[in-house]
């Protein structure tokens, strides 16, 4: 297994398209777990995904209990700005799935309460909310890659 990307409750369809084309090009499974923001046939989604669409395997899920239920055990990480830990301190091993939450809110607290030391977040100068949430999900999966020596890319 792959690392993995996990989108909770995602809002921007363009966030969700640039993420599909970047898992797409660097291998990486895409879930998706409702209720989503947008329609998956929407426009700006397509658009911004390309014609990559074909060349990523997206996982949907109706809820957070249901994505838990799929995969028991998962070694998952919490991207958020009020974690503590840097993405960089981790040491990523095949098959970890990183988990975003939607761009307005982030995760919800349970979530990263649950999480404890497996919450992980971007550095940015004070007082700024946070980076766009493709871009982040670029960093981080690339940072996980880069550990892994970039399976199957060139």
């Amino acid at each position: 297994m792959s690392l993995q990307v996990v989108l909770y409750q995602p809002e921007i369809p363009q966030n969700t398209g640039n993420i599909a084309r970047t898992c797409a090009a660097s291998g990486t499974g895409l879930h998706l777990i409702h209720p989503l923001g947008f329609s998956l046939a929407e426009k700006h989604l397509k658009r911004a995904g390309l014609d990559y669409w074909q060349q990523v395997n997206i996982y949907e899920h109706a809820s957070w209990a249901a994505f838990q239920a799929a995969y028991p055990g998962a070694s998952c990480y919490y991207l958020s700005t009020k974690a503590r830990r840097l993405y960089t301190e981790v040491e990523y091993r095949d098959g970890d799935m990183l988990v975003f939450g939607p761009e307005t809110r982030g995760l919800p607290q349970d979530i990263l309460a649950a999480a404890g030391a497996r919450a992980l977040r971007v550095p940015m100068r004070p007082g700024l909310r946070s980076l766009n949430l493709a871009n982040t999900v670029a960093l981080v999966l690339y940072e996980a890659l880069r550990q892994l020596g970039f399976p199957g890319m060139q």
